[in-house]
């Protein structure tokens, strides 16, 4: 095996997540190096297709509520720093029937943060917001400081300021083996070169089951579809309408206003299909729900946006079997990290992500209550040596 070279940390995976972490970790003074099988923000992991929501009244209890703030304030840190707009305040809309979901443990969560909330009605939602139209059966919750984030733009950020820091880049580089023991981690790539570092962190997102033979987590990839469709009226422009989630008998969506004239994007959180890394996805509209699931959605709640379907594209999500997420140390190796199952609700977060595995490797804890998203929660985990 020829000798890649020897780091402080080495990042498995640096798409959102690891791009994030790797930032930390180089301004943290550690000698870092990224790899990835693409070359980041690319169309290949789960970032691409911008924007994606930002909301601070989380399901999940105070940690998530604690940890999205703390995102919050990095985002505007990152935005300063490389002097790109990254984080738009349109405010977020959540919509749910009450049979369906009660926001109502979000709002005694949130009540001495001062996040600004506002709990609303029906009725209420459909005075504000007249395209709009809901049932009695809905309530809403509204976060005027929440919005949006530029996806792909958030992951070239941290890129640039990585590299800035001193982080090392490799791209196009396909992880073939990682060998571990108490002193170093030893990761190979395809080309046969051998990278050492002190400490690893696999952030591989979709791609997690490639690294099985070190680590068999349970994340299940999923192709999932968005659709841009034009509004009839400009009440859904980006100046006018918030960002959505809706929870409706039609299934779980999320969705965004007509950014620059691109259209109302919205996704469906809730079903899709497996994938496995290496299979290619079909295409959008290979399907028929891909547009159809969409267009009902919209055509029973916001009808004046079930315009022209301007465009749809695929991405995938990466599921854990309860949709939390994991940031723990590897069972058998305190020096590897693990960061992994963000379940289509963990981009926003990946600004503090990063910030939290770089406290782990530099000070072994993070100031964050990160216990509910413990490996070991999964009774039948799997590890090799």
């Amino acid at each position: 095996m020829s000798n890649g070279g020897s780091y402080d940390v080495i990042v498995v995976g640096a798409g959102s997540m690891g791009m994030s972490a790797g930032y930390h970790l180089a301004r943290s003074g550690l000698r870092t190096l990224l790899i990835d099988a693409f070359d980041p923000p690319h169309q290949e992991g789960s970032h691409h297709g911008e924007p994606r929501l930002i909301r601070h009244a989380y399901h999940g209890g105070p940690a998530y509520i604690a940890m999205a703030l703390r995102a919050h304030e990095l985002w505007r840190e990152l935005e300063e720093l490389t002097r790109t707009e990254l984080l738009v305040q349109s405010g977020v809309l959540n919509l749910s029937a009450e049979s369906i979901y009660s926001y109502q443990q979000r709002v005694e969560d949130a009540q001495d943060l001062d996040l600004g909330i506002e709990y609303l009605n029906a009725d209420e939602i459909n005075k504000r917001w007249p395209v709009i139209q809901l049932t009695d059966d809905f309530k809403g919750l509204y976060e005027p400081r929440a919005g949006y984030l530029y996806s792909e733009q958030c992951v070239r950020s941290y890129r640039q300021a990585a590299l800035a820091e001193g982080a090392e880049l490799l791209t196009y580089a396909e992880v073939e083996h990682i060998e571990v023991n108490e002193r170093f981690a030893a990761v190979r790539i395809k080309d046969g070169r051998t990278f050492y570092a002190d400490h690893a962190i696999l952030s591989a997102g979709a791609w997690f089951s490639t690294l099985k033979g070190f680590i068999d987590l349970p994340i299940r990839p999923v192709r999932k579809v968005v659709g841009w469709f034009e509004p009839s009226t400009s009440a859904f422009d980006a100046d006018r309408f918030p960002g959505f989630t809706l929870n409706s008998p039609y299934g779980g969506y999320y969705g965004f206003p007509s950014i620059g004239g691109a259209g109302l994007k919205i996704g469906r959180h809730d079903t899709g299909e497996g994938w496995l890394p290496g299979q290619p996805l079909k295409p959008f509209g290979s399907l028929p729900e891909d547009e159809g699931d969409l267009r009902a959605a919209l055509e029973a709640y916001m009808p004046q946006a079930a315009g022209t379907l301007l465009r749809g594209a695929v991405c995938k999500y990466e599921f854990t079997p309860d949709d939390d997420f994991i940031i723990d140390r590897h069972p058998q190796y305190p020096n590897v990290l693990l960061a992994g199952g963000f379940s289509g609700h963990g981009f926003k977060f990946s600004s503090v992500v990063g910030e939290i595995l770089a406290d782990l490797v530099n000070k072994g804890s993070t100031s964050l209550d990160i216990s509910k998203f413990a490996v070991s929660r999964f009774h039948s985990l799997t590890t090799t040596r």
